[in-house]
């Protein structure tokens, strides 16, 4: 899957939805390939009380779900286009497996950086 495939496939998945007047679902849209070539997409959940999660969360679920870690590539989306993930979403991917200090994050409109571009100094947890 190219970066356009991907890309479309986040998109397809933006379009508010508001299941309560408390809370609404897919203002974002992440879908990420795995290095074994698998795609696994997600939607953002907002709440009132900010008990949501990111897409990128989301995607991370079902590919964890499927015994995989290891991305090639990321992105996230909203109707205004493709959004770089935010510090929490960084931190997390690294997280799941080390190796994704490698995934290729696409920021925008034929600009993609490294994982490790985006977040230089992870937490390490004291190592």
């Amino acid at each position: 899957m190219d970066d356009a495939d991907l890309i479309a496939t986040a998109a397809r998945l933006v379009g508010v939805y508001r299941p309560t007047p408390d809370c609404s679902a897919a203002d974002v849209a992440a879908a990420l390939v795995t290095v074994a070539g698998n795609v696994y997409t997600g939607i953002c959940v907002d709440t009132h009380c900010s008990m949501g999660f990111c897409a990128e969360h989301a995607a991370v679920a079902e590919m964890l779900k499927a015994r995989e870690s290891e991305i090639r590539t990321i992105v996230a989306v909203t109707v205004d286009g493709i959004i770089a993930p935010c510090g929490r979403c960084r931190e997390f991917l690294w997280q799941v497996n080390a190796r994704n200090r490698d995934t290729r994050v696409i920021v925008g409109p034929d600009h993609v950086m490294s994982l490790a571009e985006l977040l230089p100094h992870p937490w390490d947890g004291g190592r």
